[in-house]
């Protein structure tokens, strides 16, 4: 799954267009690899780490879905 859909599928950012904005600007790393493309493919076992301002996100990438409901949501990625 591209990168820009699974941040916004999981709920980590709300919108894809931000989520696609993020990774353009070089705020998202996957695997510590730095200024990845929004359409990085993004599976099981990759860690994702999103800065947000002067704060900083890390999640493990647990389950790929196409589509989940709100209370699914925290199946999907591990906070590290």
């Amino acid at each position: 799954m591209r990168l820009d859909k699974y941040l916004k599928v999981s709920r980590l950012i709300k919108r894809r267009t931000v989520a696609n904005e993020a990774c353009d600007a070089g705020r998202v790393l996957v695997n510590d690899k730095t200024g990845p493309k929004a359409s990085v493919q993004v599976k099981t076992g990759d860690t994702v780490e999103i800065q947000f301002g002067s704060r900083n996100v890390k999640v493990e990438v647990l389950e790929v879905k196409e589509t989940v409901k709100k209370d699914e949501v925290e199946s999907m990625f591990r906070y590290i």
